[in-house]
């Protein structure tokens, strides 16, 4: 089997940080964490498991990640977030794969995203499909603020799962809602990327349907609608923060 490099940034995880490392020992010959300079336990336990911890103030999800990607030794690298484990047939499907006589430079896994216990299986939340496993050589992160993925055009979908313990709960969804759709506000604020007025109302109506209706929110009872409803409000206003960025980022007070 191929040697791979796993790796993970981290800020104040230990509620999170055994169980995502324990599951990357099982495929990885060594474990990198960048951590942002947390003040609970996150390093001692990292450090105690056997990882190589390197302290670094937060860059941004993109650059912390391509931070981490100096401190790998192999080429192969398979990336989780702190809060993200792998599924036993995660697993089963890295053990098996011929890493180096193959054609992709990046897998895909299906994402198990649960709340409040359970396993959603609407909306967008699943197959949630994310880029973790990788040829570092070949392809790195994206520079985004936040929701950066593996920049790349040769990859492919393992039906495989990673369990994603996204959100504790509606609060904590609304925390982060706030604070992505800021950070793609300033992700794009720099670009020719324009919106209208529109835009927002757009954005966040689509959104809406497409996690309640096409994606099967309405199934999924009272969780399902909430979902649907905090992912349209998140796109609305990650295109309402941009327009005031176009718009009024020069106004004096």
């Amino acid at each position: 089997m191929t040697k791979i490099s796993g790796l993970v940034i981290t800020y104040n995880e230990a509620q999170h940080i055994r169980a995502c490392l324990e599951s990357l020992l099982q495929v990885c010959d060594e474990v990198i964490v960048v951590d942002s300079l947390s003040t609970d336990d996150t390093v001692a336990i990292a450090t105690a498991l056997g990882a190589k911890v390197y302290s670094q103030a937060f860059l941004g999800y993109g650059l912390q990640k391509n931070h981490g990607l100096a401190f790998c030794q192999h080429v192969w690298v398979l990336s989780l977030d702190a809060d993200e484990r792998l599924d036993a047939d995660a697993i089963a499907d890295i053990q098996r794969l011929d890493l180096v006589n193959s054609q992709y430079d990046t897998y895909e896994f299906r994402r198990k995203n649960l709340f409040h216990g359970k396993w959603i299986r609407c909306t967008t939340w699943y197959p949630d499909y994310v880029r973790r496993l990788f040829h570092r050589e070949k392809v790195r992160f994206s520079e985004a603020q936040c929701h950066e993925k593996v920049e790349s055009t040769a990859h492919t979908q393992l039906d495989s799962h990673i369990i994603h313990y996204s959100f504790t709960d509606y609060h904590d969804m609304l925390h982060k809602l706030n604070k992505y759709s800021t950070q793609y506000a300033a992700d794009n604020s720099g670009t020719k990327k324009r919106v209208s007025v529109w835009s927002p109302a757009l954005h966040g109506l689509f959104a809406f349907l497409k996690n309640y209706v096409i994606r099967g929110g309405i199934l999924c009872g009272f969780d399902g609608f909430n979902i649907s409803l905090l992912n349209a409000l998140g796109s609305y206003f990650k295109y309402a923060k941009l327009l005031e960025k176009q718009r009024y980022s020069g106004a004096k007070p």
